[in-house]
């Protein structure tokens, strides 16, 4: 974003939430900074400086408001949908690369040097991956403070600090007082049980939510996720071990409840958990340009703020793309429940009763579902789809193949479908698998790699959402039609389903 100065201050004086997480304000006569839509009293302009990330102010010698929660703004869109180098590493930082590789880790990742890597961030960032790293950490550590009984120590490791005296010497160096006092300033915090936070997930209004449970909620795998009561809950499957999220949108952020078997996994579930919801996204550019089209004007004044539900987890979606090729999305949940069954150790659902929200049934017989076969599971890693019997598929041998040709190709590192993945590259190698074409890839660029602008004109909810609204049918003149939809022929294609 280019921070120009009267544009940047006319969002602060009127406390305006689409900018937050876009830049962050900080004022140099209280040595402090926030996000533009802060409540406190509008700083002087002599005394503001603009920074586009929070390790930029950081590093000007500035602390963090104390009186807005770390959670209380988004991330900012540009890095959740650029698919240049800096995005890809935004995106690592924040599932927490560095944390766990450090920098050497990052760089290698991206297939680049520490020193241009660093150069590079610093040139759009104002800061460099340990600068950005670290920002990101003490967040998590205000988070776990405030919100949970861990002792400090504890907290320490889990935010991803080296040793107790660094977390010790950030938290002074990033709040203005010792962790102990952020505890204290602040009320109880809940009770949930071991290993269970809830926090807020912000986002930038306005937000459709029926819109996204329904389409989470049409797809749902039991044992894996479901949707209940308005609220979505998933299993994990995190670098440390496994986890639960509970998300239920809310008036202006979605409640995040997460059971996390280690607590070093808190930064990279709330990234997980944001890509999947699209939560960094800025709806009205979106409605904007797709409301300039008079065929999709109507369906975005009725609807404004429908996402693009994305993935917790690449091979997860790459796995449903394949299964879900040319079969009704009812076929490909039956065909990815009888799969997972034969990866799990708990005990099977019964195939005939695995249906969604959407298909008529009710959330107690989900309930009763989940109730059978536990706690909700993460989706099945590569390695567990290769040990799958060719019985347990369910399917044509030459589907069979292609989902282990998949498989084999992420378990060796071959295909990477993380957030930092890069997009050109991964479609490239997807469709040099056997049985993988433009449709599949194009599906997991969309939602695994976040792509918004992706259109899959022979798709055929896709055809029959357009003859709905009255656009052209035909693929290859649907194809030239949607230029108009750039950069956001993704969130077409979503309002196109959805008029299917």
């Amino acid at each position: 974003m280019d921070l120009d100065f009267e544009r940047c201050y006319r969002a602060v004086d009127s406390r305006d939430q689409r900018f937050d997480g876009w830049f962050y304000t900080g004022v140099t006569s209280t040595g402090i900074y926030c996000r533009p839509s802060c409540p406190a009293m509008t700083p002087k302009r002599q005394n503001v400086r603009f920074f586009p990330s929070a390790a930029a102010a950081q590093g000007a010698g500035l602390r963090a408001c104390r009186r807005c929660r770390p959670d209380a703004a988004p991330g900012s869109p540009q890095w959740d949908v650029r698919a240049d180098v800096v995005g890809r590493a935004v995106r690592l930082i924040a599932d927490g690369v560095v944390d766990r590789d450090g920098v050497p880790g990052l760089a290698t990742r991206l297939g680049y040097t520490e020193r241009h890597l660093h150069r590079m961030l610093r040139a759009e960032l104002g800061a460099g991956p340990l600068a950005l790293a670290r920002a990101q950490r003490a967040q998590t550590a205000r988070t776990l403070i405030e919100t949970t009984g861990l002792g400090m120590a504890e907290i320490a490791f889990a935010a991803g600090f080296g040793s107790v005296r660094q977390f010790n010497d950030t938290v002074r160096e990033v709040y203005g007082v010792a962790p102990s006092e952020l505890r204290s300033a602040r009320r109880a915090p809940a009770t949930g049980g071991a290993g269970t936070i809830t926090l807020r997930l912000a986002y930038r209004p306005p937000l459709h939510a029926a819109a996204l449970l329904d389409f989470l909620a049409r797809r749902a795998l039991p044992g894996v996720e479901e949707v209940r009561d308005g609220t979505y809950r998933r299993g994990l499957r995190l670098p440390h071990g496994a986890a639960e999220a509970a998300l239920t949108p809310a008036d202006g952020h979605v409640s995040a409840t997460l059971r996390l078997a280690d607590m070093r996994d808190l930064a990279p579930a709330v990234a997980r958990c944001r890509r999947l919801l699209d939560l960094d996204a800025d709806p009205q550019a979106v409605d904007g340009t797709l409301a300039a089209d008079p065929a999709l004007a109507p369906a975005v004044a009725a609807e404004p703020g429908v996402r693009l539900p994305r993935a917790a987890d690449g091979f997860e979606m790459a796995l449903r793309a394949v299964i879900g090729q040319q079969v009704s999305v009812r076929s490909a949940r039956t065909t990815l429940t009888r799969l997972l069954q034969a990866t799990s150790p708990t005990p099977a659902l019964v195939d005939h009763e695995v249906v969604a929200l959407g298909d008529g049934v009710s959330g107690q017989q989900l309930h009763d579902q989940r109730a059978e076969s536990g706690t909700l599971r993460g989706f099945a890693g590569a390695e567990e789809v290769l040990s799958v019997p060719d019985e347990a598929f369910g399917m044509p041998a030459g589907r069979r193949e292609t989902i282990r040709a998949l498989a084999r190709a992420v378990a060796a590192g071959e295909i990477d479908l993380e957030p930092g993945g890069d997009r050109e590259e991964t479609v490239r190698r997807l469709t040099a698998l056997p049985g993988i074409g433009p449709w599949t890839a194009g599906y997991v660029a969309m939602r695994a790699l976040g792509d918004p602008d992706v259109l899959l004109p022979t798709d055929l909810a896709v055809r029959r959402g357009a003859a709905a609204l009255g656009l052209p049918t035909d693929p290859k003149t649907l194809d030239a039609y949607a230029d108009r939809w750039r950069p956001w022929r993704s969130y077409a294609m979503i309002r196109l389903w959805r008029a299917a």
